[in-house]
C-alpha cells in the first residue's frame, strides 16, 4: 500500500488495523474501523488506501455496503490492488446496489408502518396524539371563560372578548391580549365539538344588492 500511495501521489499519515475479525462483518462494527473515521473527522483526510477489496470485506455485499457508507461520508475508497474496483459499474456489482437499496427501502417502509400502526394504537387510547394542542387541550378554563363571553347578550365582538379576557389574567405568554383570530379560534375549536354528530346547519344566504 504504501508503494501504491507514493505512486498515485497520496500521503500516508496514519494506519489502521483491524485484527479477529470476519470478513462477513459490517465495517461499521469493527474497532479500527470506528477509530479510523473518528481520526479522519478531525484531521480533513478524505481518502482510505486498502489493501485489496477482500481485505477491506471479503462479503461482496459488505464491500460494496461500507463503500456506499464512507461515500456517503465523502470518503474515498481505494483498494491498492484494484483501485478502480469500486467505481466500476460491473453486473453483479450493480445487482448487489440494487438488493442493498431494496432492502433499505423496506426497511424505512416496515418502520415507518410500525410508528404509524403504534400512533393509531395510542389514539384509541388517549386520543389525538401528535400535531400541535387546541387551546381547549392547553387551556380549557381559558376556552370555558371565553365561551361564556361569547354568549353574552348584547354579543361581544371578537377584540372585546380578549379585552374581556386579559382583564380576567387570561393573556398570551408574553403577557399580551390574544388576537381576534385567536379568539375565534377558540369559539370555532368549542363550536365543532358541541355539534360533532349533529346535522350541519344550513349556510346563510345572501342577497347581492346592485
Amino acid at each position: 500500500m504504501a508503494g501504491y500511495a507514493r505512486a498515485a501521489g497520496y500521503e500516508i499519515v496514519d494506519w489502521f488495523y483491524d485484527a479477529a475479525v470476519r470478513g462477513a462483518d459490517p465495517v461499521t462494527a469493527r474497532p479500527g474501523f470506528s477509530a479510523m473515521l473518528d481520526r479522519i473527522a478531525s484531521n480533513g483526510v478524505r481518502t482510505i488506501i486498502v489493501e485489496s477489496p477482500d481485505r477491506f470485506a471479503r462479503d461482496l455485499a459488505v464491500q460494496l455496503a461500507g463503500h456506499d457508507y464512507l461515500k456517503r461520508l465523502g470518503v474515498m475508497l481505494v483498494p491498492a490492488s484494484a483501485p478502480d474496483f469500486f467505481v466500476e459499474d460491473t453486473p453483479t456489482a450493480v445487482l448487489v446496489r440494487q438488493v442493498l437499496g431494496a432492502i433499505a427501502q423496506f426497511d424505512k417502509a416496515t418502520t415507518v408502518a410500525k410508528l404509524r400502526a403504534a400512533r393509531d394504537r395510542k389514539r384509541k387510547e388517549v386520543g389525538k396524539v401528535e400535531g400541535r394542542k387546541t387551546y381547549a387541550e392547553k387551556e380549557p378554563k381559558l376556552v370555558r371563560c371565553a365561551r361564556e363571553l361569547s354568549e353574552l347578550r348584547p354579543r361581544l365582538s371578537l377584540r372585546q372578548i380578549s379585552t374581556e379576557l386579559a382583564s380576567q389574567g387570561f393573556t398570551t405568554p408574553r403577557g399580551k391580549a390574544y388576537s381576534a383570530s385567536a379568539v375565534a379560534s377558540m369559539l370555532d375549536r368549542l363550536a365543532n365539538r358541541a355539534t360533532k354528530g349533529a346535522e350541519p346547519k344550513r349556510g346563510r344566504r345572501w342577497k347581492r344588492v346592485p
